[in-house]
């Protein structure tokens, strides 16, 4: 018996994944959509306060490398968990709407559904546990201060400093990375195997300072509750955009259509146990 699943076994899996996911009734999407921008948002938050008090002028691109690291915990908790990402699903479902096992339209309306339930978990976790907790708070002393400056400098990154074509590529690039951690995690069989597969690629594109859609529906509604980063529901709309369109690419292009491609396309047949996985 393999040690991992090779990605013959994991294009199967996927496919799988992506048709029962599509099968989703509205309810199911909606929750399993609201934990897993909640997840995100968690990951967001311990982001802020891990990289809180490393100043960038000093630690460089360790700041980063520390925000990405512990950002992990997101997808950890979405993929062993069990929880619909919308993200995931952009590589998940096009695989089995390739594999003909899903029709476009039940792969758009999944998206829908789930991005309801990722905003709206978002959402709740900024206001809720991140605004209104007083964890992040601007003009306080100690962490909940620091915490601000720093969710200052990821906001106006994200909604003033970058063109719109920038979020858009950057976008493509985040979304290439996580589907891949999600592709890794179908090819680990144990906790730890899964855990390890997501941290790294979850690491690079925060890292690199790539945009997620869900974790920017976090970051920059937070912004304009904390009053951070120049925010404003005209340019978080417009990132939220374009973010999206760009994760949609990078996921269904570099990851779904170049693995279904690689390992399904001329498969003798896709049909494989499901595995409950996130993302």
């Amino acid at each position: 018996m393999s040690a991992y699943n090779p990605p013959a076994r994991i294009a199967a899996l996927a496919i799988e994944s992506g048709a029962t996911k599509a099968a989703l009734g509205v309810p199911r999407a909606l929750i399993g959509g609201f934990l897993a921008g909640a997840y995100i948002a968690f990951g967001g938050l311990l982001a802020i306060v891990a990289s809180s008090g490393l100043n960038p002028d000093t630690w460089g691109g360790i700041t980063t490398l520390v925000t990405g690291g512990v950002f992990s915990l997101g997808l950890i908790l979405v993929v062993i968990g069990g929880a619909e990402l919308l993200t995931g699903n952009m590589a998940l479902v096009p695989m089995a709407v390739l594999s003909r096992r899903v029709t476009v339209v039940r792969m758009l309306l999944n998206w829908l559904w789930v991005t309801i339930g990722n905003l709206a978990g978002s959402l709740f976790v900024a206001y809720v546990l991140a605004d209104k907790t007083g964890v992040i708070a601007k003009g306080a002393k100690g962490t909940a201060g620091a915490s601000w400056t720093r969710l200052d400098a990821i906001v106006k990154g994200k909604a003033v400093t970058e063109t719109h074509l920038e979020q858009f590529l950057r976008a493509i690039g985040c979304n290439w990375l996580v589907c891949l951690a999600v592709w890794l995690a179908l090819a680990a069989m144990t906790v730890g195997g899964k855990i390890l597969a997501i941290v790294f690629p979850i690491t690079a594109f925060v890292a690199l300072g790539f945009d997620h859609v869900v974790a920017n529906m976090f970051f920059l509604p937070l912004g304009i509750f904390e009053h951070a980063g120049g925010a404003t529901a005209s340019n978080m709309i417009l990132n939220l955009i374009m973010a999206f369109l760009g994760n949609a690419v990078g996921a269904g292009v570099f990851v779904a259509g170049s693995y279904w491609y690689l390992y399904a396309k001329d498969a003798p047949g896709t049909a494989a146990a499901a595995e409950p996985t996130g993302g």
